[in-house]
């Protein structure tokens, strides 16, 4: 039985909650404190030319020694490159970026920005997927849809910040395939906002067939949003 540590957190591009600046040895200490094998990483920033727009992503590998690491901008803004990251202790046997179509026409007046999935591969079969969902329930909608063609049935994990509860219904789909790993934790699991938490946002999936050790939300105030941690076993 292999077990590993897995963890999904939204870094809101590596800004310290508290000073309001980039600090990548904050960031990094989270990661290595958690001990985690496996780090899905939110809302980072890639080259561009503002001086604060840095292959973030590589950064934290550095920082983290976890040596194997992907970035996949979803978006280009004026000042540079955003989007996920994912850090690994294994290397990737085959890692792409897969797009999340925008929803056409758009059905809210709500703020809209295009997104994107990571799926890698590890040399055991196991399968990672990396979202961040937007904020609009058609882009939502439209994230499950393409999740539900790179889920696998066996050996896949699936982590990021989803921008919905877990009564919302757009995640049923996700729900009769996979377990979430918040229900091995009693209580709510809340993860945002880190300094005062009042919802639960940020997941960690699992197909049926992984065990799931067990989990936590640990009350850390580094980003905006609390780390989610899982232990996961493979048969």
């Amino acid at each position: 039985m292999e077990k590993i540590r897995i963890m999904t957190f939204n870094t809101q591009h590596c800004a310290s909650l508290e000073s309001g600046k980039i600090d990548f040895e904050l960031m990094a200490r989270v990661i290595r404190e958690s001990d985690c094998d496996i780090v899905g990483l939110n809302e980072m920033r890639g080259e561009g030319p503002h001086p604060e727009y840095t292959p973030q992503t590589e950064e934290l590998s550095r920082l983290s020694g976890l040596e194997n690491f992907f970035f996949a901008p979803a978006i280009e803004l004026c000042d540079g490159l955003y989007g996920n990251g994912i850090l690994s202790k294994y290397p990737f046997a085959d890692v792409e970026s897969i797009p999340i179509p925008d929803p056409s026409p758009r059905g809210y007046d709500g703020y809209y920005e295009t997104r994107c999935i990571i799926k890698a591969r590890l040399e055991n079969g196991l399968t990672l997927l990396v979202t961040h969902f937007g904020l609009n329930p058609d882009e939502q909608e439209s994230a499950v849809r393409t999740l539900l063609d790179h889920i696998s049935d066996e050996k896949c994990v699936l982590m990021g910040d989803f921008n919905l509860t877990p009564d919302n219904d757009i995640l049923l789909p996700i729900r009769e395939k996979m377990k979430d790993a918040a229900d091995l934790i009693d209580g709510e699991a809340l993860s945002f906002p880190s300094d005062a938490p009042r919802i639960k946002i940020d997941y960690v999936f699992v197909s049926r067939d992984i065990e799931i050790l067990s989990a936590d939300v640990p009350a850390v105030v580094a980003s905006d949003h609390r780390p989610h941690l899982a232990e996961i076993a493979l048969k």
